[in-house]
């Protein structure tokens, strides 16, 4: 009998979120996946075994989630909480709180620290070391000059992107000010925003189907780098439908990244040479999430409808994890016109 080929999109996730999926996360340390959703839950799968490894409640949609090391992790919640789980034991506790829902969690390696960015316009620094309750565990709190929409880590480098098109950059080692202030080089809201893996510097994408390409070193040389391109666009009949773009996830190996809209595509780049490496066939609805594997073998990918077009009957919302072809994500050689 001939070997049944896993379906195109990738191999579906049994045990899904019952609502919008609001983030997906690789481990660094193995196959697992985390991910949150607006039904309320944090889940655990092993992707490799599509499994379903634990669950977790909220009081409210959780917006963002991410590991501490393959054993814990947090998450962000519109309930105003950021909590904190140990999957093998199934405990949990509340490592701090915000005024406002809270956007975006990210654990640093670096610093020891986990970042939050919440609707109430601040940045908080937590210990995860300190015993519980928010006394305890708050390091600092930094006023933004907006909402806070994404934020992204490389090293001790922290980049926020916040309503208003504003981008503050910091030095996790000195966070009493940015060590830069921005304005978005794209012409509307941010959705997300991604530190390349080699710490240069970020890619930015808005709701109307660009990506922008940034540079940290502000000298001329270094800024005269940067540039923007159009994606997870259509023409038809001379009219152009542009998508926002959801999410960005760079290739740990090959500095490559993908970026997924609500055009239900997932676009491969090469930012080096400006070029698309790959196109994987259209997903059932809007891409809300992506992310790699730690050795970029696996790609996972969150079709979930985003609510851009308001209340509809839309696809059931899904997690696909797809094998990742060397020839999708490796740069391809420049190739140089032989000499007459």
């Amino acid at each position: 009998m001939a070997a049944i080929s896993p379906p195109v999109v990738g191999r579906e996730l049994s045990d899904p979120p019952s609502d919008g999926i609001s983030n997906i996360r690789f481990s660094n340390h193995s196959d697992h996946l985390l991910v949150s959703s607006w039904d309320k839950s944090v889940r655990l799968y092993d992707a490799s075994a599509n499994v379903l490894r634990g669950e977790f409640m909220h009081g409210g949609p959780v917006l963002d989630c991410c590991f501490h090391d393959d054993s814990s992790g947090f998450s962000a919640s519109a309930d105003n909480t950021v909590r904190r789980y140990v999957f093998s034991s199934g405990k949990e506790d509340i490592l701090g709180r915000h005024d406002a829902p809270v956007r975006c969690v990210e654990y640093s390696y670096a610093a020891g620290q986990v970042i939050t960015g919440s609707w109430d316009k601040t940045l908080k620094c937590w210990d995860p070391r300190g015993a519980s309750g928010q006394e305890r565990t708050l390091v600092g709190a930094y006023p933004q000059p907006e909402r806070v929409y994404s934020l992204s880590l490389v090293g001790h480098r922290l980049v926020v992107a916040t309503a208003g098109r504003h981008i503050n950059v910091y030095d996790l080692r000195n966070m009493s000010q940015p060590e830069q202030r921005r304005e978005s080089s794209l012409k509307y809201q941010t959705r997300c925003v991604c530190c390349y893996p080699n710490g240069t510097g970020f890619a930015l994408s808005s709701v109307e189907g660009r990506v922008a390409m940034e540079f940290f070193d502000l000298s001329e040389a270094g800024q005269s780098k940067k540039y923007a391109f159009k994606c997870h666009r259509k023409s038809e009949a001379g009219r152009d439908t542009v998508y926002p773009v959801n999410a960005i996830a760079f290739h740990p190996i090959y500095g490559t990244f993908a970026t997924g809209g609500c055009d239900g595509y997932v676009n491969v780049w090469d930012g080096n040479n400006k070029k698309r490496l790959y196109q994987y066939s259209k997903y059932p609805t809007s891409i809300a999430a992506l992310s790699f594997s730690r050795d970029g073998r696996l790609l996972a990918v969150a079709s979930s409808y985003t609510y851009e077009e308001g209340d509809k009957p839309h696809e059931p919302d899904a997690i696909f994890v797809r094998s990742v072809n060397e020839i999708e994500v490796k740069p391809k050689p420049k190739v140089y016109p032989a000499p007459p």
